[in-house]
């Protein structure tokens, strides 16, 4: 979970009360957020740098280390947990924020066709009459930089840029261009650059080239322009020194653009509630209408309430205990949740304000509800039913399995879920039909594209990591595979398998593979047959491209295949650089159930 750095004089400056380290601890777990630890900039210096390190100009002023939910965007800022704590410590009410409407063509912003192509979305607000202290602006850059880490997945979905509203000229746009056919002067530098040398300078740079590699092989670029063609920001990457911030800044123009426009609301709405009640009238937001390509007009932001309604006896009965509607009532309202009874005294409305972006169903309701009682208030209690835990059938035969695999004198192993897509049918001579791997949307790493279909490439990379240990090698894996099924809510399903190999100097093993499934089969006490048999377990010669031709079979169980054992195909052994015969198993286990 994040984590949030506050001075500590600040926060009980802003709480309107001193609390001792462990008062504060204990307010931190009745709000459901956790005090990790207490420190300095001093002691964070040293610890980072070492003890020889000079901290002369670092600060010895106290500072909490704060964990708060990932969930909780509105946590993330002093403005923000010392509201939250605020309204949970009844010394203030969740507060109304006000949206005034567009001044005009001044503010307006035009969305360009071309977007679509990279970041097709923008919002936009205005702070108006804001006034910064040097807490309050390193507050402000503070809070993009937790959001940008968070929400914003590191500038991927969504970027957010802040300017001197008073240093450009409305109205703006937002274009994609190609790379050469812009410049301007990056934010602290004094140099213009255009589109490509933006990406050249920031590609080395430590905190800015993974924000550089977001767009580096588009072929075209977002940018943002005001009336004057003078470059906002060139987004994910760095704004426009032109715009830039600073202490005596009195209009902020906020954008931010996405690639998902519901979490672009969620950060312009953030940053506009934390920081709207240094504005003059406080909590009031400026509007700014959104040209889209196809000509409708959007107004952003939105920073009305909107109402859930769930059922108060679920609600209540999340907790185990019996609450009064009053005291449901007045408890989310000490979670920034004002909430009333509908007229049948059955149904909760819960009024959700912008801040909250976290709440989607009524078990987060519920969640609250039980915060604001408070956990140690709930008086524990015997359960009403008596149970004993047992493991699942299938658990139960996996353990059983291991354990007579062990007893035989094989030696268990646990490979990797994810493999590449070599592994998973080009080095085991199989065809990709693609309709029976995972794949993996953006793997990052070439050698876990997939969910394995099969354990046999796992057990062929332990041999081959095992190649200087004494022979013979008698090795197996119980564990899942996937494969995809569209009759599956996920589309795809996990199998329980039993997979043996054994390699040898001078035999491939075929016996001691055989042996080994019939001595499963004698102890699951299920009979040998001939085929076609519909009853017991029976082998037969097939064809199959990872074994040896004429010495591969599947086997068949009441009628079902349920597996394969045969000879390892000489040219499967040279693709994981064995030299020595081997034959293997694979079970399907399930249906030995």
């Amino acid at each position: 979970m994040p984590t949030v750095n506050l001075i500590r004089d600040e926060l009980f400056a802003a709480l309107g009360k001193t609390y001792t380290d462990k008062e504060f601890d204990e307010l931190c777990f009745q709000f459901g957020i956790e005090l990790d630890e207490v420190t300095s900039e001093k002691h964070m210096v040293k610890k980072e740098k070492g003890e020889t390190v000079d901290v002369a100009e670092a600060s010895d002023d106290i500072i909490y280390k704060i964990e708060v939910p990932a969930n909780r965007y509105d946590l993330l800022c002093l403005e923000g947990l010392s509201l939250a704590l605020n309204v949970f410590n009844g010394k203030t009410s969740p507060p109304v924020f006000r949206t005034v409407p567009p001044a005009g063509p001044s503010t307006r912003m035009t969305v360009l066709p071309q977007t679509a192509a990279i970041r097709p979305f923008v919002v936009c607000a205005i702070l108006r009459n804001i006034t910064f202290t040097p807490s309050r602006y390193q507050s402000f850059i503070d809070l993009q930089d937790k959001l940008h880490q968070n929400i914003c997945r590191k500038r991927t979905l969504v970027a957010i840029g802040t300017h001197d509203l008073d240093t450009v000229q409305g109205a703006f746009t937002y274009e994609a261009l190609p790379p050469d056919h812009f410049s301007f002067v990056p934010l602290n530098k004094h140099d213009q650059y255009s589109g490509r040398g933006i990406i050249d300078l920031y590609s080395s740079d430590v905190k800015m080239k993974d924000y550089a590699k977001i767009i580096a092989h588009s072929p075209v670029y977002p940018v943002i322009f005001d009336a004057q063609r003078h470059v906002l920001s060139l987004p994910p990457i760095i704004n426009g020194d032109l715009s830039k911030i600073s202490l005596a800044t009195r209009n902020v123009f906020i954008e931010c653009t996405a690639t998902d426009l519901t979490k672009a609301n969620v950060v312009l709405n953030t940053i506009c509630a934390m920081f709207s009640p240094y504005c003059d009238p406080p909590n009031q937001v400026e509007q700014v209408e959104v040209v889209m390509p196809d000509g409708s007009v959007n107004v952003y932001p939105d920073l009305s309430s909107r109402v859930m309604s769930t059922h108060l006896d679920y609600v209540v009965s999340g907790t185990g205990v019996s609450i009064p509607a009053d005291t449901v009532l007045r408890s989310l309202e000490r979670m920034c949740l004002p909430s009333k009874l509908d007229a049948d005294s059955k149904t909760l409305l819960v009024s959700v304000g912008p801040t909250r972006s976290d709440v989607l169903h009524g078990c987060d309701i519920m969640e609250d509800l039980a915060i604001a009682y408070g956990y140690d208030n709930i008086v524990p209690v015997m359960p009403t039913t008596a149970t004993v835990a047992a493991p699942q059938p299938l658990s139960k035969l996996t353990d059983l399995l291991r354990f007579e695999m062990a007893m035989a004198g094989y030696t268990e192993v646990l490979t990797m879920a994810l493999v590449s897509n070599d592994e998973n049918f080009r080095l085991l001579r199989r065809v990709d039909d693609g309709a029976t791997a995972a794949s993996i949307a953006n793997p990052k790493s070439a050698d876990f594209q997939e969910c394995r279909t099969s354990l046999l490439p796992g057990l062929l990379k332990t041999v081959q990591c095992n190649r200087k240990s004494p022979l013979p090698i008698n090795i197996f894996e119980i564990s899942d595979v996937v494969v995809l099924d569209p009759s599956t809510d996920v589309g795809a399903r996990n199998i329980r398998r039993l997979a043996a190999l054994h390699t040898n100097v001078n035999s491939s093993g075929f016996e001691v593979i055989h042996g080994i499934l019939d001595r499963l089969m004698l102890l699951l006490r299920i009979s040998p047959a001939v085929p076609p048999a519909t009853s017991g377990y029976y082998i037969e010669q097939i064809q199959d491209p990872t074994f040896f031709s004429g010495r591969c079979a599947r086997v068949v169980m009441n009628g079902q295949r349920i597996g394969t054992l045969g000879v390892v195909h000489p040219e499967v052994l040279r693709n994981f650089d064995l030299v020595h015969p081997a034959s293997a198993l694979e079970l399907d286990i399930e249906p030995l159930l």
